[in-house]
């Protein structure tokens, strides 16, 4: 039976389906690719929202951080560290526009690193032979 699109999604993510792929993959990888992946979408949030003249000072990009934290929250898979869940955070705080923008290029970090792992270990493999 097929599923039914609704306008009520459980998590903000779900909203755009580039973005959700995107989260989904992020979340099934693991801890050192999470990281590398949230130092990368921090970079890039932050570079957007200059180019767009979001942010006019270190304190604003700080603010932007601060918004939507909540230290006493722990439910979420992202707020287990805290590197992730500040790109998590961030990302949020995007319009939904930027969100998606942010989403393809996420796509194709976490495509690049699963690439770079599988690689590595075909090669982790050969070594062994």
């Amino acid at each position: 039976m097929k599923e039914e699109y609704t306008n009520q999604h459980r998590r903000w993510y779900d909203k755009d389906p580039v973005l959700s792929q995107a989260v989904n993959t992020l979340e099934e990888s693991d801890d050192e690719t999470q990281i590398k992946i949230a130092l990368n979408l921090i970079k890039i949030i932050i570079e957007h929202n200059i180019e767009n003249e979001k942010f006019e000072a270190v304190e604003d990009i700080i603010n932007a951080v601060g918004s939507g934290l909540d230290d006493n929250r722990k439910g979420r898979w992202y707020d287990i560290d805290t590197t992730l869940r500040t790109a998590m955070n961030m990302l949020q705080n995007c319009p939904a526009t930027t969100q998606h923008i942010i989403a393809k290029e996420m796509a194709k970090m976490v495509v690049e690193s699963i690439k770079k792992e599988e690689n590595t270990d075909d090669s982790d493999e050969s070594d062994e032979n």
